[in-house]
């Protein structure tokens, strides 16, 4: 069983930075991750997804070039830099964990077994 918590959302302005870090419990942390986001009204979509040893690393094309995803096994954080922010990217965003180190369909929610609560991110135009 992992859990996760987001923590870093906010309320920022067009063009801003912003970084989301997620926290996993247990006792190993080689899982592969994701960062989702939902904007009202819209379904989940994917962001970004990271492989256990964090060496395969895959965004979606409209983040690409703007957000970074990372992770630091040894402290059980995966994080979310974002940059150059949109107001199209105001969402819950969602850090998300497989069972296995690596998964095929990284940009498919049902890829992941667990699931934080979602942070809020706001940015205004």
């Amino acid at each position: 069983q992992v859990q996760l918590v987001e923590s870093g959302g906010g309320l920022v302005q067009a063009g801003d930075s912003l970084r989301l870090s997620c926290t996993a419990s247990g006792r190993d942390f080689g899982n592969a991750m994701g960062w989702f986001r939902q904007a009202p009204g819209k379904e989940r979509e994917i962001v970004a997804a990271i492989s256990g040893g964090g060496r395969a690393v895959n965004y979606s094309d409209s983040v690409k070039g703007r957000f970074t995803i990372s992770r630091d096994n040894a402290k059980k954080m995966v994080y979310l830099q974002m940059n150059s922010l949109k107001p199209e990217d105001t969402a819950v965003y969602y850090c998300a964990a497989s069972r296995f180190g690596f998964v095929g369909t990284w940009d498919t929610a049902g890829s992941y077994d667990y699931w934080g609560q979602g942070s809020q991110v706001t940015v205004s135009s």
